[in-house]
């Protein structure tokens, strides 16, 4: 890991560590990093219903105050996933459990499906698994509205 990621992930560390400090946790973010994205990881606290919010909404808002904080100070790295409680591994997870039913529906009925919207992160796990799985997968629409599109590939 070079110098510049590793002063990037101490001052995102610092920084959510602060700013959790607000709300009176005081506890100690770990802190990594994989393909220039800095990963931090809140251990599971009385607070996780609050950190997270609803839907995730206060964990994505945790994310956008600590990648701005790091434009802001110049640093070279600046793409952050904050995860609480492994809150976001478990929903992929779930998702993944979910999308392997979609794949199979589509193999088995040669017809696309089209799925509810949901957010990126979200949209890069089902695409991954569909192209595991040899369908084809295209996000379609925008903003709130943007959905995946599972196609089947015949021979």
């Amino acid at each position: 890991m070079n110098e510049r990621m590793e002063e990037a992930i101490r001052f995102a560390k610092k920084y959510l560590e602060d700013l959790l400090s607000f709300f009176g946790l005081n506890t100690d973010v770990y802190a990594t990093s994989d393909d220039e994205v800095i990963q931090l990881s809140v251990p599971s606290t009385h607070l996780n219903g609050f950190l997270i919010g609803q839907r995730g909404e206060n964990m994505r808002s945790l994310q956008y105050l600590t990648s701005t904080a790091l434009k802001n100070n110049d640093h070279e790295y600046t793409r952050v996933n904050v995860d609480i409680a492994d809150y976001k591994r478990q929903r992929a997870d779930r998702l993944r459990t979910k999308a392997e039913e979609w794949v199979k529906k589509v193999k088995d009925n040669k017809e696309p499906l089209e799925l509810e919207p949901m957010h990126a992160a979200d949209r890069r796990v089902v695409h991954q698994l569909a192209t595991e799985h040899g369908l084809t997968s295209e996000s379609l629409g925008e903003g709130r509205e943007r959905h995946i599109v599972l196609s089947y590939k015949g021979e």
